[in-house]
């Protein structure tokens, strides 16, 4: 199960609502790439596919596709918003290792192919 706090369902609505096209959630996976393997990728989605899990967090649908479920799974999403700027914070119990910046993570404690933030 992945949770969002109130308030990245807060920030996710307003960027539904200000969205020009129809959109019926928010797409979380997860994607080959980051200073440590793996990064976390957010879209919003007019539809799901069958295979997605959906997780209703209150007025947000979540989409996980079946690759990105097992790596997600137990994730929470938080939304910082300070004078240093704003995002997502992830909160990952799979990562064993994560960037210093906190966009992307691995799964193995070893990595592969970890690389310098820029």
């Amino acid at each position: 199960m992945i949770t969002l706090t109130e308030k990245a369902i807060t920030a996710v609505g307003r960027f539904i609502a200000s969205s020009e096209t129809p959109t019926a959630g928010l797409r979380i996976e997860v994607t080959d790439g980051g200073c440590s393997g793996y990064q976390y990728g957010l879209k919003l989605e007019g539809s799901h596919t069958p295979e997605d899990t959906v997780i209703d967090c209150g007025e947000v649908k979540v989409f996980i596709d079946p690759a990105s479920l097992p790596m997600l799974d137990g994730m929470s999403v938080d939304f910082l918003d300070s004078i240093d700027g704003s995002g997502f914070k992830f909160t990952n119990p799979n990562a064993a290792k994560s960037c210093a910046c906190g966009t992307s993570f691995n799964t193995s404690a070893e990595g592969t192919g970890t690389k310098t933030c820029s």
